[in-house]
């Protein structure tokens, strides 16, 4: 298949499209690079300069013909969302919209869109599976959610059938070490750690021991961003040869804490690593994390790079060579 990946340039993106390379399919690379990478593009793959908030350039990429479409484009940092719900507005609703416009005038009947476990909100129970109820805390996992109903009636009503996966944190990179570019202003736990591991921070701090949890700390699900990239693959396989859409959840099952983090972090990097602990954040659960029955049974989705030290060691493999950002 002909297909146009939307935020390509990014860290789960280059993943993706080195999947879809893997596989046989002919993909283009559709990225500002604003927090894309032209390092993390691949020579197999085209490239079309764009941004999904202006419909001229979505249109003027889909014209090209593509058969299918996987997006990787929303902004989705939690915090910002709620202080900047405009922006995340613009991006994730109205570019969304912008994409589904441009494929619905262009022919194209499948997408592929990246969700996020966030539209779901605090957890009933865990671990979390697609009957859970979605009750998003956050800007952020509202815009998921929405897009995703604009996805079933983009559905019902143009035929363009579409999965949308949901999953909590992509960690890990790129075993075979193709891909290196570092994520800009990274949020999640593991290149906070290498960070302080590289020496780039003085220390880590985490944020509560006193929760219900096996070691008081918080319990968060990690996901290798190459297991992702395959699941990419897959539901777009799946989408495109059953005509059927597609809303699975891609988890660990069972999660990790923030101290096993930082403990097997500390073994595998040889780093001290200093760690203080200090007050809970507003808003933290206790434990978040997925169960990715379905995937398993729909696309025959096996992870194979999500224990904790392939996690680590892959990330450690990137940072322990990099340079530090500027700041």
């Amino acid at each position: 298949m002909k297909v146009l990946v939307i935020g390509g340039a990014g860290y789960i993106g280059s993943h993706v499209v080195k999947a879809l390379l893997s596989a046989g399919h002919a993909v283009t690379v559709f990225d500002n690079l604003s927090s894309g990478q032209l390092g993390n593009l691949f020579p197999g793959a085209g490239f079309i300069a764009g941004d999904i908030r202006h419909p001229d350039d979505i249109n003027g990429a889909f014209a090209k013909g593509f058969d299918a479409c996987v997006h990787l484009a929303a902004f989705k940092a939690v915090g910002e969302s709620m202080s900047e719900p405009e922006k995340y507005s613009v991006n994730n609703i109205t570019g969304t919209l912008n994409i589904l416009n441009a494929m619905s005038a262009n022919g194209c009947k499948n997408i592929v869109f990246s969700s996020s476990a966030a539209t779901f909100g605090q957890p009933e129970y865990v671990p979390m599976d697609e009957k859970h109820p979605t009750n998003p805390e956050s800007y952020y996992g509202f815009t998921k959610l929405e897009i995703e109903r604009f996805l079933k009636w983009y559905d019902v009503i143009r035929g363009i059938k579409f999965a949308a996966l949901r999953y909590f944190n992509a960690a890990g990179y790129d075993p075979s070490g193709e891909i290196t570019g570092l994520e800009r202003n990274p949020q999640n736990l593991l290149p906070i750690i290498m960070e302080v591991a590289a020496g780039w921070r003085k220390e880590l701090q985490i944020f509560g021991q006193d929760y219900d949890t096996r070691d008081g700390t918080c319990i968060r699900d990690y996901v290798h961003v190459s297991d992702l990239a395959v699941a990419h693959v897959k539901a777009l396989e799946y989408i495109s040869s059953r005509k059927e859409s597609l809303t699975v959840n891609l988890g660990s099952e069972t999660g990790v804490s923030v101290t096993e983090m930082v403990e097997a972090a500390r073994k595998i990097t040889g780093k001290e690593i200093p760690a203080k602990y200090v007050g809970r954040r507003p808003g933290d659960a206790s434990a978040l994390y997925a169960t990715s029955a379905l995937a398993k049974e729909k696309i025959e989705w096996n992870p194979r790079y999500s224990d904790v030290d392939t996690l680590i060691s892959s990330t450690w493999a990137v940072y322990k060579n990099a340079k530090a950002p500027k700041v």
